[in-house]
């Protein structure tokens, strides 16, 4: 099998020991940050060899990167339907995945500076881990427009991003695990007005 840019990905590790050691690295990075975590850091808390990881993972970003995006404490958010835009952000937000869950959270959080610096994590990041999320997200608004939910003088592109801007400033800048109250004052006071557009004035 070929991957997206043309190069064999690398053999995975057997059994169950390549989830034991992406949840040993989202451990390893919710705690120490991604700058403190070193390949050794996780192979001595998956109880493996560092040749076992190099043998996967080339460096340190593709193993993070893989980790945020694979292992169990850090679900994608599944992709729902409720009927209404309102009932598919909370279910998006509020779930396994969503905005509440702590163990994401904290990941991120360790990641937040080096994506500034890192290039290469930066990319891994968005492509890897951003991408299928917003593809969630776009399908959200997509229906609700479908729907007539969304004004044709919304901005949709701004709606889409407003929610995670503002859990992003609760939790890195004032440092507030995002609540599922705060989630729904944006979205009532926030997101559903703005969709309405110029109905709403």
């Amino acid at each position: 099998m070929i991957d997206a840019v043309g190069a064999r990905p690398r053999p995975r590790v057997e059994g169950g020991r390549e989830e034991e050691i992406l949840e040993a690295t989202v451990t390893v990075l919710a705690e120490l940050g991604y700058d403190r975590l070193t390949m050794d850091a996780v192979a001595t808390m998956a109880k493996a060899s560092k040749a076992t990881l190099y043998r996967r993972w080339s460096t340190k970003a593709d193993l993070v990167v893989d980790a945020i995006s694979r292992a169990k404490g850090c679900p994608m958010p599944e992709d729902v339907d409720t009927g209404s835009l309102r009932g598919d952000l909370i279910a998006m937000s509020c779930g396994d995945g969503g905005f509440t869950d702590e163990v994401p959270m904290s990941v991120i959080a360790g990641l937040v500076t080096a994506l500034h610096r890192d290039a290469d994590l930066q990319k891994a990041f968005r492509e890897r881990f951003l991408a299928p999320r917003q593809g969630i997200s776009a399908g959200v608004y997509t229906r609700a427009v479908a729907r007539g939910e969304i004004a044709p003088d919304a901005d949709i592109e701004m709606l889409s991003v407003t929610l995670p801007a503002v859990i992003v400033h609760q939790a890195y800048i004032l440092g507030e695990q995002p609540t599922e109250e705060l989630i729904l004052r944006v979205i009532d006071h926030i997101i559903l007005p703005a969709a309405r557009g110029s109905q709403a004035r």
